[in-house]
């Protein structure tokens, strides 16, 4: 646990000095150096660097060195949307303004077959099941679905649902969600969409729907995002390392 949490501590403090571009060069300092400084060994600043590069945020030349990629710091935004975190704070933003969160449900409830499927669950395992609205400048956009286990974050309460979940589960976890499996689709608004997001009846919603991974592979939750189709947008990276 404590090799975790030193690793969070790196990842979290270099992201930090990034966002304040305190590489002016965007050269990063080499491996030993930056084990040095942090007082840790470098199997964890190796860790914290590969979390980084996964991310985007930072990438490798070698025989140069580890840089800062500029394209994070023009758009920072989309980044944290598919990196260190995935989560719907950091994806959608105006002007700086987070989304507003309201709850909706948060129940405990015995795992189903698809569930338990798709979450590697085994027959006694509950989950929580939520759904929560999202407005921002005061128009809801986004309704979620989540299905998460309970035996990963076991003191989850409502309260925690009106924050970050992904960042609630990084803390508790000590591991930071950061992969997907997603399917996108568009299909007709239905009577919940068109109530909650104001869409007319001949408008459609955009679904956002899949599985997210911790950093270690364990699944973390089932989700489901119905968007009002003017707020609809995903960016993604794609690993060419086979090509």
């Amino acid at each position: 646990m404590a090799k975790e949490v030193l690793y969070m501590k790196v990842l979290n403090d270099l992201n930090r000095r990034i966002n304040a571009q305190e590489f002016p060069d965007l050269k990063l300092p080499d491996e030993r150096s930056l084990a040095t400084s942090y007082g840790v060994s470098r199997s964890s600043i190796k860790r914290a660097l590969n979390v980084l590069v996964r991310q985007g945020i930072i990438f490798k030349k070698r025989g140069s060195g580890t840089f800062v990629n500029p394209l994070y710091l023009k758009n920072q935004g989309m980044f944290h949307a598919v990196g260190h975190n995935l989560g719907v704070s950091d994806a959608f933003r105006f002007n700086g303004e987070t989304p507003a969160i309201k709850l909706l449900v948060f129940e405990k409830d015995a795992a189903n077959e698809e569930d338990k499927e798709a979450l590697f669950l085994n027959e006694s395992d509950e989950v929580y099941r939520i759904k929560r609205l999202r407005t921002l400048q005061n128009q809801a956009f986004m309704i979620e679905n989540a299905v998460i286990p309970v035996k990963l974050l076991p003191a989850l309460t409502a309260e925690d649902m009106t924050h970050s979940m992904f960042q609630y589960a990084e803390q508790t976890t000590k591991r930071a969600v950061t992969k997907s499996f997603m399917t996108i689709t568009a299909e007709p608004s239905q009577d919940e969409d068109q109530e909650y997001l104001q869409l007319g009846a001949n408008e459609p919603v955009g679904i956002m729907s899949g599985v997210f991974f911790l950093d270690d592979g364990t699944p973390f939750e089932v989700g489901q995002m119905r968007v009002h189709y003017k707020y609809m947008r995903y960016n993604s990276f794609v690993s060419l390392d086979g090509e």
